[in-house]
């Protein structure tokens, strides 16, 4: 038995069809967890999670809704007890929290569906999108391609998600710009295809309706250490920092490389990540080889 057992929560990207339906067919407590998100939400989230569309499923205001109910559903199911801390990637941190306390789990979809919508909204009024760039790239290295890259515009580190994988977001032409300045500094640009570019100014509607939001719920201080992706280390227990922070993550980088190292040396023990995807599994190779996380996006 470990001494430490970190819950580690997918975020956007995470998302197919198909995804919680093998948790929900032989989990009563999983098929519960869909059926009361549809209650909630007065949408059948269930079935866009278990057969698509694509499209539909994929949308911002949709994708996070369901994520966050999958990921609840299969943390039900499994019966974890004893987690020491949990930690998730964006999106994933509003799982986290619930996972350690903070709001119950019909507060958590209602703040992540708006959320969602807040994102969507904000992408179709603002022509952004993001890039990601592969190599060993450092922080003065990515700030510098910013930097000559930007012009006029917003372009800023948006997810530190590895040592050689950091994402860039912001307006459109100034993420057209920074493809070229990448390849000549020796990195591996690949432009994404985004609904818009999260994690930078762009985001700043969204990040002004979801404030309002996170006023509305009741909270209650984590009763575990819960990563921030705006610091990479556990966030306090005042409430209102908590809030802040979260209101900011939309608009300042993911710090998920940073946060992993620091939970890899400060929390040593056994990584489980919950469905849905293999995203964060996949992460940890780069950033820890040695730290191995047990994955469940499909039932074992």
């Amino acid at each position: 038995m470990t001494s430490n057992l970190t819950i580690l929560c997918p975020g956007q990207g995470a998302q197919h069809v198909g995804m919680g339906r093998a948790w929900a067919e032989q989990h009563p407590i999983a098929k519960q967890t869909f059926a009361d998100a549809d209650e909630a939400l007065g949408l059948n989230l269930s079935a866009l999670c278990f057969e698509g569309p694509d499209d539909q499923l994929n949308r911002t205001d949709i994708a996070q809704a369901a994520i966050y109910t999958t990921s609840v559903a299969c943390f039900r199911a499994l019966g974890l007890t004893g987690a020491t801390a949990t930690a998730g990637l964006s999106l994933g941190e509003f799982t986290a929290l619930h996972l350690a306390g903070a709001f119950d789990f019909v507060d958590g979809l209602k703040l992540v569906r708006l959320r969602g919508q807040a994102m969507q909204a904000a992408a179709e009024t603002s022509s952004s999108t993001m890039v990601a760039i592969t190599g060993e790239v450092t922080e003065e290295a990515i700030n510098a391609l910013c930097d000559k890259a930007r012009g006029d515009g917003v372009l800023v580190p948006a997810n530190y998600n590895s040592p050689m994988q950091v994402v860039i977001s912001g307006d459109t032409a100034a993420c057209e710009r920074a493809v070229p300045i990448a390849q000549d500094m020796g990195f591996k640009p690949t432009p994404l295809t985004v609904a818009g570019g999260v994690h930078s100014p762009t985001m700043q509607p969204a990040a002004d309706k979801l404030a309002e939001a996170l006023e509305q719920v009741n909270w209650s201080a984590p009763a575990i250490p819960v990563l921030s992706n705006v610091t990479g280390e556990p966030h306090t227990d005042d409430i209102d920092t908590i809030k802040q922070r979260l209101v900011a993550q939309l608009t300042q980088p993911v710090r998920w490389s940073q946060s992993m190292q620091w939970a890899v040396a400060k929390l040593p023990g056994q990584f489980v990540e919950v469905a849905p995807g293999k995203v964060l599994s996949g992460l940890m190779r780069r950033i820890d080889r040695k730290t191995k996380v047990e994955n469940h996006a499909e039932p074992k």
